[in-house]
C-alpha cells in the first residue's frame, strides 16, 4: 500500500516542479523584455509658434518609434528694420538622446548649452534618430528652399575639403525631390535623420504626418547638414537652439 501511495504521489511532485520551472522561465523572460525595452518618453509640453502646434510626441515617417519634442522656434530675417518670420521649426529626438547627451552635458545650464557649438554638434551627430519639421509661415517653393540649403552645404563642404562625387550625387537627388513642390502656409517639409547616414524626406500639406517618406538619400554629410543648418554654429533658427538648450537642460536634471 505504501508503494502504491508513493507511485501516486510522484507525478504530483513532478507537476509542481514543472510549474515552478515555467514560472521561473516566464519571470526571466519578463526581465529580459524590460531590459531591452526603450526607456519611457520624457514628459515634455507642446510648443505653439504662430498658431502652428508642435505636439510633445510624434511618430515620424519611416520609423516605428515615437520621438519627443526637443525644442522649436522660428526662422526669420530682419528686413528693413522688421523681423519677418518665414518658417516654424520643430526638432524631435529619439528617447535615447537624453541618456546619450546627459553623459557629457548634464549639469550645464540652459545658457551654457545655448552658447555651446559642441552641444548642438553632438545633437546633430549623436547615435540616435532625429526628426525635423519645417512648417511654412509664409509660402515657399521647393526650388527656393532646396537651392538655399544646397548652396550653404556645398560651400561648407568645399571649404573643409569633403565635397566628393558622393555628395554631388546626393545634392542632385535633394534638388530633384523638391523641384516641383510648392509649400503654402501650414505645409511642412519633414526630415527623418538616421545616425547610420540616411535622410528621409517627406512632405505634408494637411498638417498630418505621412506614414511613408517620399525619398531616402543615403549620404551622411547631407543627412547631418540639414539639421546642422538649423541649429549649428551658423544655424538659421537661434530660437530653436535656445528652446532645445532650455528643455534639454531640464531633462538632464531629471535623469
Amino acid at each position: 500500500m505504501a508503494l502504491i501511495q508513493l507511485l501516486i504521489q510522484k507525478p504530483h511532485i513532478g507537476s509542481n516542479s514543472t510549474k515552478g520551472t515555467k514560472a521561473q522561465s516566464m519571470t526571466e523572460r519578463n526581465k529580459a523584455v524590460r531590459a531591452t525595452s526603450p526607456p519611457p518618453l520624457p514628459a515634455v509640453t507642446k510648443i505653439i509658434i504662430e498658431g502652428h502646434v508642435f505636439p510633445p510626441v510624434v511618430k515620424p515617417p519611416g520609423t516605428i518609434n515615437s520621438f519627443f519634442l526637443g525644442g522649436a522656434g522660428v526662422r526669420g530675417l530682419e528686413i528693413q528694420g522688421k523681423f519677418i518670420k518665414f518658417t516654424a521649426i520643430g526638432v524631435y529626438l529619439e528617447v535615447n538622446a537624453v541618456a546619450s547627451l546627459a553623459v557629457k552635458w548634464k549639469g550645464k545650464s540652459a545658457e551654457e548649452l545655448t552658447e555651446s557649438v559642441e552641444f548642438f554638434r553632438d545633437i546633430v551627430s549623436g547615435p540616435f534618430e532625429k526628426f525635423t519639421q519645417v512648417t511654412m509661415i509664409l509660402p515657399l517653393t521647393g526650388k527656393q528652399y532646396s537651392k538655399k540649403v544646397v548652396k550653404n552645404c556645398v560651400a561648407y563642404w568645399k571649404g573643409i575639403g569633403t565635397y566628393t562625387k558622393a555628395e554631388a550625387k546626393a545634392v542632385k537627388q535633394f534638388l530633384e525631390v523638391f523641384k516641383d513642390e510648392t509649400f503654402p502656409p501650414g505645409a511642412s517639409i519633414l526630415f527623418t535623420q538616421s545616425p547610420l547616414g540616411s535622410l528621409m524626406i517627406s512632405f505634408s500639406k494637411d498638417g498630418l504626418l505621412p506614414e511613408k517618406g517620399k525619398v531616402v538619400i543615403k549620404n551622411k554629410q547631407l543627412s547631418e547638414a540639414v539639421l546642422e543648418s538649423i541649429i549649428g554654429k551658423h544655424g538659421v533658427s537661434p530660437a530653436a537652439k535656445q528652446s532645445l538648450a532650455t528643455r534639454m537642460s531640464k531633462l538632464f536634471k531629471e535623469t
